[in-house]
């Protein structure tokens, strides 16, 4: 195995330091330099996943336009629509469903978007995640759906929401 080359490392570093800022002209540049937009880290969180984290609209969609997978999760089985649902970033919400993160997206613990927006009180989130089509019944893999987890968290906003839902109401 031979020794990364110095140079690159610089450079694959400075488009982290680039998104951490928020800054979409120095990342431009270093994505017109090569700098792959699906490019990760050692925790394996992607450039949009951090973007996204982090609400920085502008970079994300730019990494997203130049090719980024919105649905890439991280080593804690993260996705960037369900840390823009934790964050209770509508716009960031909105921006990765428009260029294909899926509504239904999970890592291997099998939590979606919808059960964070219920487990952390994001009505107007979960409202959308609904209206593009999440299922408020999935459960992720210790068998907890989003009323569960609302109920769990005692997030009584969404707690309502769902119950109205599955009350019909």
């Amino acid at each position: 195995m031979s020794t990364p080359d110095p140079e690159v490392l610089a450079v694959l570093q400075a488009a982290f330091e680039a998104v951490r800022a928020g800054d979409t002209v120095k990342l431009r540049d270093l994505l017109d330099m090569g700098v792959p937009p699906g490019l990760r880290n050692e925790k394996g969180d992607s450039l949009v996943m951090l973007a996204s984290y982090h609400g920085f609209l502008e970079v994300t969609k730019l990494l997203l336009e130049r090719g980024a997978d919105p649905e890439v999760f991280n080593d804690m089985g993260q996705t960037p629509l369900q840390g823009a649902a934790f964050k209770g970033n509508m716009d960031m919400v909105k921006l990765l469903l428009e260029h294909g993160a899926s509504v239904e997206g999970r890592g291997p613990n099998g939590r979606t978007a919808l059960m964070m927006a219920a487990m952390f009180d994001r009505p107007d989130i979960l409202k959308l995640l609904l209206e593009r089509g999440a299922d408020p019944h999935a459960s992720d893999a210790a068998g907890m759906n989003a009323l569960a987890a609302a109920r769990q968290m005692g997030a009584s906003s969404t707690v309502t929401l769902l119950e109205n839902l599955k009350a019909g109401g």
